[in-house]
């Protein structure tokens, strides 16, 4: 193993014993701090300057997908319009690593005099900010990562970590659950894992056709309804689905008695379906095994309720 690789490795477990020497330290300005976000009636605001401010960034955007409304400010831009954003109903979250950074103090007079509570994230109780905090968390760290000492390494990285225990801890006593998880997560590999059928399967205009439907008719059906396909029901239960290229087919087949054909005659009896509560990634991985591109929903009694299609899953 190379020097540059021995360097990685111990910055790793520099970082790894700061974040494990937070462990003591958590204790009642922890809770307190967790209740009064969680009792928070307008919005939790996190404000840093340099690394802070992108820590903290980072930590509203995990508060607010995991149900705790919340945004970041920058310091500096508070001072130029953005300290309205503030309000009484309010919880502020500051971050400085020595807790006396002039651009935060500075705006504690005006947090102070409308009553919004503060938490404080820094490395001394002794501080400016801590003593006029609510409470108090403690992201000391004995030294930095950084071989010289001096770049913000050990510090954020507790900073990040603290950040999400709160947003740990609060997902347990709202009792936040992978459903409400979903809502703020609709795009990319998280939604379709997350999401449900039931949230993007069409349920209007649906097209449906009986087995004793001519074919010609349920042409018209299919072309009206935009899915490429129609929906076979025998006494309110889906038995089959009939689509553009078994109508294609069945033309070429039986040229002069076409027009003369049933839905039953050329319908897929076997149709698969899938149920409104399952997670889209299911039907997403349904529709890829057997290239198809729509999904009937149906419920316990395989009664049609929806359509889900290729495009929902994207």
């Amino acid at each position: 193993m190379g020097k540059v690789a021995e360097i990685g490795i111990k910055c790793l477990k520099d970082e790894a014993q700061a974040i494990l020497s937070l462990v003591p330290t958590i204790g009642n300005d922890f809770e307190r701090a967790v209740k009064l976000i969680l009792e928070c009636k307008g919005r939790v605001v996190i404000t840093g300057v340099g690394k802070s401010g992108h820590v903290a960034s980072k930590m509203a955007a995990t508060f607010a997908s995991t149900g705790t409304p919340s945004f970041y400010v920058n310091t500096l831009d508070a001072y130029h319009g953005d300290l309205g954003m503030f309000c009484p109903e309010d919880v502020v979250i500051t971050i400085s690593y020595s807790g006396n950074t002039f651009e935060l103090t500075r705006l504690l007079p005006s947090l102070l005099n409308r009553g919004i509570p503060i938490i404080a994230m820094t490395s001394g109780k002794d501080s400016v900010l801590a003593q006029n905090a609510a409470c108090w968390l403690n992201i000391g760290v004995e030294r930095e990562a950084c071989p010289l000492n001096l770049s913000p390494t050990s510090s954020t990285t507790v900073t990040l970590a603290l950040g999400d225990a709160l947003a740990c801890a609060l997902i347990e006593v709202r009792n936040f659950k992978a459903s409400d998880f979903a809502k703020f997560h609709p795009g990319g590999s998280l939604g379709k894992h997350l999401s449900k059928v039931h949230d993007y399967m069409t349920t209007d205009n649906l097209p449906i056709v009986t087995p004793t439907s001519l074919v010609s008719d349920a042409m018209i059906v299919i072309s009206n309804g935009k899915h490429g396909l129609a929906v076979v029901v025998y006494e309110d239960s889906v038995v089959g689905i009939v689509t553009d290229g078994d109508i294609r087919r069945a033309m070429q087949v039986s040229r002069d008695r076409f027009f003369d054909m049933t839905v039953e005659e050329i319908m897929n009896k076997a149709p698969k379906t899938i149920y409104s509560d399952e997670f889209l990634s299911k039907a997403e991985q349904i529709m890829q095994e057997h290239r198809i591109y729509a999904l009937v929903v149906v419920d316990e009694k395989n009664r049609i309720k929806g359509l889900i299609n290729s495009v929902n899953c994207l």
